[in-house]
């Protein structure tokens, strides 16, 4: 993976002076097998930590961090918390016992799903939801889909339901209710009824969390925020309570999905929105660095020690899906960013199938025991263990102090007996086939995100960051035949970077279902501005300062007979609270709907009627932000001052004399062939033979395929 000379020391990033974000703030990013922290400090200093991870209490790992920095916690404005408990709580179905309150009839509709089946080409497959069914309580209520009350719901009915889930274990309760989102009287009736003897604050209604048409999506996606409920619930509250008592006074902010961030106690009753938390940090930090850097299409390659996550920021905009699933048939319906993720870090185990393949995780080594070269008691071989025999990791300076050296005899035990020997391979030839592997899986996910959705990779930067994503992004540019690749200044701390540049945001959606022709246009403005009101009020009382507050609208909506909606922005100016209208009109949705139907489909269907399906708000405080800029090099001098001495590396079936260089000494415009190795305190970069690396202006590493390189692919070509 990467290395570092202490674990308990933090990387100082040169003598910049900027002025600080607002006050001193730190960025948290904990993944499977380290912590990651960037701090700004109150005298405008910054500094990073990489710790490990501590998966049985992720609280402890952070504190342990800002411990690391030797950060004043009472001198802390703001810490932003990039978190995978929600993640791994659902991958792992490690959620709390959880009970739902639905409509008659519709117990099984989380069953029911899409009919869809786990396996894509295949006649069978099972489906366990995370909430079995004797833990889903049916009671007589009824709203039409026009919102018309059929049967109010019986108050005495649904607090039975709520004392026969708690006698079954439940810890936190879900209501559903067909139709909810056209009116949600009986929902709140029944969460008044619920309120009376429930025990704890661990209640979601599906209205609220999700007041749009479609009643699994709606179901799924309330279902799994009552699911993690007592999970993140207790995981903030111990975190927060850790920090108080340690003299933090600031706020505590979480990163969402959507890149935007929110205060802890929303992340409590929401948080379902902290689904892709961390990954989406390091997306935002992505397009901030390749904005400075001047490039406006890249895709992101975080390869952390257990998952490799990529993302396509195109012409400047990271793409924001409507929902996504976490694992089969657990589908999360609220706005995120769109990444893509995989089992392939640099803890991710080699291991040989029945078929006598090999393959690369999804199983991960993580922080403990970590893989075979930390020496603490694993005997499976990972993509780290295959760089370190490979000669591209420094074995005397391991990446959050895993141990004080790593041990190269166990790394290669390891991969000879488990890959080796069933292969037919010596250990040199399965640790490279280890590292081929890998760099296939990822590459294909590149090639998923990219070339599958119409992209055409040679137009794009790859952007690689974690621990180990610079030890494989030329493999990558090469493979895929991206454009060149873009490898931050600090790239094992860019998710912690990205918790600190993120704005605050909240989203919310809510289902119309009108013709555009019968569209009550003033009801549908009065609509807009309550929910922007509402959500501007949730940033005002947060505790934080912005530069500047920004509305969003948009609409979906598609032509009747049609299944599918195109998003439809609305070009309105930024509503402020004391606006009483946002000057919609019925000809500038119609205006707005041709323009982005248009652009999709590049025809209208004329003499067709529009529905509008449903409304999207925005809201974003745009918080105080840094200059990049301020980060660069200030080193000057000659290339040579940056060496560090030479090691023995494998490429090209042969070994090499590699030059090692000290990275962060590197001046500006200083250029390196490989094959060669450039190390820093939080990430190893490896330069593949016949690739480049050139120093910007701001301290990023532009790495292309030299000229010879370039030739030889187009001849073969």
């Amino acid at each position: 993976m990467t290395n570092s000379n202490d674990a308990k020391q933090t990387a100082s990033i040169s003598a910049a002076e900027f002025t600080p974000a607002s006050g001193s703030i730190v960025g948290v990013d904990v993944g499977g097998t380290f912590t990651d922290l960037f701090w700004l400090d109150s005298n405008g200093a910054a500094h990073t930590a990489k710790v490990p991870s501590t998966r049985s209490n992720q609280a402890l790992g952070i504190r342990n961090g800002v411990s690391a920095l030797n950060a004043d916690l009472a001198q802390l404005a703001t810490i932003v918390h990039g978190t995978t408990v929600g993640t791994n709580a659902l991958l792992e179905r490690a959620g709390a016992a959880t009970g739902v309150i639905t409509t008659q009839g519709f117990r099984d509709v989380l069953e029911m799903r899409r009919r869809d089946r786990p396996h894509t080409w295949g006649l069978w497959g099972t489906f366990k939801p995370v909430i079995p069914r004797d833990m889903r309580v049916e009671v007589n209520e009824r709203v039409l889909a026009d919102g018309t009350v059929l049967q109010t719901v019986d108050a005495e009915e649904v607090r039975a339901a709520a004392q026969t889930l708690l006698a079954r274990g439940a810890q936190s309760c879900c209501i559903f209710f067909i139709n909810s989102y056209a009116n949600d009287a009986n929902e709140k009736a029944a969460l008044a009824a619920v309120l009376e003897v429930w025990p704890n604050e661990h209640l979601t209604t599906s209205s609220v969390i999700l007041p749009e048409i479609r009643e699994f999506e709606r179901a799924s996606t309330a279902s799994l925020n009552a699911y993690l409920q007592p999970v993140i619930g207790s995981y903030l509250a111990s975190l927060d309570a850790g920090l108080r008592e340690s003299g933090f006074a600031g706020e505590l902010l979480i990163v969402q999905s959507n890149g935007g961030v929110m205060t802890a106690e929303t992340a409590r009753a929401l948080p379902v929105r902290t689904a892709l938390s961390g990954p989406a940090a390091g997306v935002i930090a992505a397009g901030r660095i390749a904005a400075t850097a001047g490039l406006d299409n890249i895709i992101t390659c975080d390869m952390g020690g257990t998952s490799f996550d990529v993302a396509v920021i195109a012409n400047g905009e990271s793409a924001l899906a409507a929902q996504t699933s976490v694992d089969f048939g657990m589908v999360i319906r609220t706005p995120m960013i769109e990444i893509t993720t995989i089992g392939a870090g640099g803890g991710s185990i080699a291991w040989v199938d029945r078929a006598g393949l090999l393959q690369i995780g999804p199983q991960s080594a993580g922080s403990d025991p970590g893989p075979a070269c930390y020496g603490r008691g694993n005997d499976e071989p990972t993509v780290t263990d295959a760089n370190l025999v490979l000669g591209r990791i420094n074995a005397q300076r391991p990446i959050g102090g895993g141990s004080t050296v790593l041990g190269r005899d166990a790394a290669a035990s390891a991969i000879e007996r488990c890959v080796g020997v069933p292969l037919g391979l010596d250990t040199i030839a399965a640790a490279e086939a280890i590292v081929r592997v890998a760099n296939a899986r990822m590459a294909g996910a590149i090639r998923l995100v990219s070339v599958e959705r119409g992209h055409d990779p040679s137009q794009f930067a790859a952007m690689p960051f974690g621990g180990a994503g610079a030890l494989h992004v030329g493999a990558l540019v090469k493979e895929v035949g991206l454009g060149r690749a873009l490898v931050p200044r600090f790239p094992g701390v860019t998710s912690a970077l990205g918790c600190v540049l993120a704005d605050m945001r909240h989203d919310h959606v809510h289902t119309i279902n009108k013709l555009l022709s019968k569209l009550d246009v003033a009801a549908l403005d009065a609509e807009m501005v309550a929910s922007a009101r509402a959500d501007l009020a949730l940033l005002t009382t947060a505790g934080v300062s912005f530069d500047a507050l920004e509305t969003r609208f948009e609409l979906d909506m598609l032509y009747v007979g049609q299944t599918h909606t195109v998003a439809v922005p609305l070009p309105l100016a930024n509503l402020r609270p004391e606006d009483p209208t946002t000057g919609i009109t019925s000809a500038t949705i119609r205006a707005a709907f041709e323009s982005a139907y248009r652009a999709t489909f590049g025809r209208l269907l004329d003499g067709i009627a529009m529905r509008v399906m449903n409304l999207r708000v925005a809201v974003i405080g745009r918080r105080p932000q840094f200059d990049l800029a301020k980060l660069a090099p200030t080193q000057t001098g000659v290339l040579e001052a940056s060496l560090t001495g030479k090691r023995k590396l494998w490429a090209d079936q042969q070994w090499h004399d590699a030059p090692i260089y000290d990275r962060l000494s590197m001046p500006v415009g200083a250029k390196v062939s490989g094959p060669a190795v450039l190390e820093q305190a939080d990430a190893t970069t490896y330069l593949d033979p016949g690739m480049t690396a050139t120093v910007d202006p701001l301290g990023n590493l532009i790495i292309e395929r030299s000229i010879i390189e370039r030739g030889i692919t187009a001849s073969s070509n």
